[in-house]
């Protein structure tokens, strides 16, 4: 049903009507979550923390959403748990879309909302992590291959949730997975990346990080289902950060769909992948 009502040729204004439909759907965050509009760096962004949450430590996100659409009020049923488990405030950031703001908009936006928070917490990078899911979990990915180019000092930690990391579309798991994959097809990625790259060539590190050197890169967990059509953007990521000697952990969760830690109301499986994301951030963050 999910992937039917998806349908591949709906238009970007029709898939964002659609996500804001389903916005209006999510049920607000539980008492004792606060949620703050800030302007971080030039970028709109939502700052939610909970009774756990530690005022010194903070995790960068950044929605999925193919690039065209998607935003933080979407993501608030997932926003909340993040800052609970991982013990820090959030910055969900509100980047620019496709196609009106092709590739590399996503990207200077991002980098503006890390360094902002760098500022705001004197430059200790160490209390900082970046994460993101599908979409936001490549540019989350992207984002580490540009802060360490640049010489910005890098997070502590980073998660990518079902990340799509080959925006060139040649992982096996596209044909594989095709027919099990509830949410996503090949054809929608294909439309999704014509629209973000605007003629960029897919294989640049900062579009797919997939082809990019990730050496020096800091610790970082990669969960993914073992149905998505994504599987294989995950398993090349993590074999490629783990060649070149960067700590990975890959969690392939069996029979989970695309993001499914977007289901904790109602799948237990994703407040477990919530909880892991959690312990391993602090973790990072308790070792340095």
């Amino acid at each position: 049903m999910l992937k039917h009502r998806t349908r591949n040729d709906a238009t970007v204004e029709q898939k964002r009507q659609r996500a804001a439909t389903v916005e209006r759907l999510v049920p607000h965050p539980p008492p004792g979550t606060r949620t703050l509009a800030v302007n971080a760096g030039g970028v709109k962004a939502a700052q939610i923390s909970t009774r756990a949450s530690q005022p010194d430590r903070h995790v960068l996100f950044l929605h999925g959403g193919g690039y065209i659409a998607g935003s933080p009020s979407l993501y608030r049923q997932l926003t909340w748990r993040i800052a609970s488990a991982a013990q820090a405030r959030v910055l969900s950031i509100d980047y620019r879309l496709a196609p009106e703001h092709p590739f590399p908009a996503a990207l200077d936006d991002a980098m503006a909302a890390y360094r902002w928070l760098l500022a705001e917490e004197d430059g200790a990078a160490e209390r900082i992590a970046v994460m993101g899911d599908s979409a936001g979990g490549g540019l989350a990915l992207s984002l580490l291959l540009r802060l360490r180019d640049e010489c910005v000092s890098l997070p502590a930690a980073a998660a990518a949730l079902s990340p799509w990391t080959d925006l060139a579309l040649t992982g096996r798991s596209f044909r594989m997975n095709a027919g099990i994959d509830p949410l996503l097809s090949a054809e929608q990625a294909r439309r999704f990346v014509h629209h973000y790259l605007a003629g960029t060539d897919p294989c640049s590190p900062y579009a797919s990080p997939l082809y990019g050197e990730p050496a020096g890169l800091p610790p970082t967990i990669i969960q993914v289902g073992s149905d998505e059509v994504l599987l294989d953007d995950a398993v090349r990521m993590a074999d490629r950060m783990r060649t070149s000697g960067c700590r990975v952990e890959l969690e392939i969760w069996p029979r989970m769909p695309h993001v499914w830690h977007l289901f904790a109301p109602m799948v237990p499986e994703a407040q477990r992948a919530i909880e892991h994301l959690g312990v391993f951030i602090t973790e990072a963050m308790d070792n340095l």
